[in-house]
């Protein structure tokens, strides 16, 4: 798998996972422990994350219906964040939590507003932003994974990262393949510095907690540089 620009200073240095090759900033200890503090806000908010993710999927495969290599990769892709939805979506019921509706943060809305409107500009684009949101949700995962105090929600997030590592390395390779790697790494910079710029600040309130609420790290060093991932 491709990526680039390394995340820096994870909260937990000790979990290798928590560092993820898109993002400019690694997630704050400060949002790991709201996260912790609330975590059937954080697991409600999971289930809505999955099945958005599986309507991008989607979206993006009736958006340009005559590529077929996209639909040959996306469509496997929908299918598993759905049964990623199902499998956090069983553990909500088995706990007596209802799936409600929960007010969004600015996150997704911040990064689809820095898609550009004109083709093929906005098809690149809509691909970094996709594989942007599973980054960071990889990223998250892995610090809930290795620090939450729940044991079972420790097991769901662990047993989820290698498919989400899988599905931003997906859209890294969807972007390479129709852009090239000089571009697509140009404009993953400009895109994961909106997309840090997303989650900088402070939360308003403890109920806002989201997998995708505000709470990064500004990094010492911004680095650059493309590798294997």
């Amino acid at each position: 798998m491709n990526a680039t620009l390394l995340a820096s200073q994870p909260v937990a240095a000790e979990n290798p996972t928590a560092r993820v090759r898109w993002l400019t900033a690694a997630s704050s200890a400060s949002w790991l422990e709201q996260a912790n503090a609330r975590p059937d806000l954080v697991l409600i908010d999971h289930a809505h994350c999955e099945r958005k993710a599986a309507g991008v999927a989607l979206q993006l495969m009736f958006r340009y219906p005559s590529d077929e290599g996209l639909g040959a990769t996306l469509s496997p892709l929908a299918r598993e964040e759905l049964e990623h939805f199902e499998r956090v979506l069983e553990l909500l019921q088995r706990r007596e939590i209802a799936l409600r509706p929960l007010p969004a943060p600015a996150y997704g809305a911040s990064l689809t507003a820095a898609v550009r409107r004109g083709e093929p500009e906005r098809m690149l684009d809509s691909f970094l932003v996709a594989g942007l949101i599973e980054a960071r949700s990889h990223e998250r995962m892995a610090l809930l994974a290795a620090h939450s105090p729940d044991q079972e929600l420790r097991q769901l997030y662990d047993a989820l990262l290698a498919s989400e590592a899988r599905h931003f390395g997906l859209y890294w390779l969807l972007c390479e393949e129709r852009f090239g790697r000089a571009v697509t790494v140009a404009r993953l910079q400009e895109l994961a510095a909106v997309e840090q710029a997303a989650l900088s600040g402070v939360l308003a309130s403890p109920e806002l907690v989201r997998m995708h609420s505000v709470g990064v790290c500004a990094p010492s060093i911004a680095s650059t540089h493309s590798s294997n991932g």
